[in-house]
């Protein structure tokens, strides 16, 4: 009976497919340069975000997703559009009002302008059909602005110029 039951188990598990739900991107600076790179992959109901950016000066910086996915730097990105809102809440993660899906807490970046990224959120998914899916016909891009996000006054939380953009794009399928 163990057997049969461990058998089981198995052809279960081979038959049915694990699909990795990642995303990465570049960050590229208002140059068109390289500055960084970042990875998002969906753990259950959160999305942990890894990555590294360079170049910007020390201290905090507002990082917001935005809803479209393209990083012109001679636009000074403003082709990534607004903060990533599609529940239509005010901005910022200690507004009583409810936060945007792509409001997230700032970036820190050290004395060399350096920062690793290491964040989660549950506000956006890579899963097609749920909530904050980032993945829709415009895409999604991640920015890092100039000042810190005092996490409350709408629509941005007065984090100023956008400095560093990357696109989310979805793995290629193999």
């Amino acid at each position: 009976m163990r057997m049969i039951t461990g058998l089981s188990l198995m052809t279960l598990l081979l038959a049915t497919p694990v699909v990795a739900q990642e995303a990465q991107g570049t960050f590229i600076d208002l140059n068109g340069a390289e500055a960084g790179t970042v990875s998002l992959t969906q753990d259950g109901d959160s999305v942990a975000i890894s990555g590294h950016v360079m170049g910007l000066e020390p201290g905090e910086h507002g990082i917001h997703f935005h809803t479209t996915g393209d990083c012109d730097s001679a636009a000074k990105f403003e082709s990534a559009g607004g903060h990533f809102n599609p529940t239509e809440h005010q901005h910022g993660l200690e507004n009583p009002e409810g936060t945007h899906a792509g409001d997230l807490p700032n970036a820190t970046f050290d004395a060399d302008g350096m920062a690793m990224l290491d964040l989660s959120t549950d506000t956006i998914s890579l899963t097609e059909g749920e909530d904050g899916y980032v993945f829709d016909e415009d895409g999604t891009a991640l920015i890092i602005h100039a000042d810190p996000d005092d996490q409350m006054t709408d629509p941005s939380g007065n984090s100023g110029d956008r400095l560093v953009c990357a696109v989310l794009e979805a793995p290629a399928a193999e």
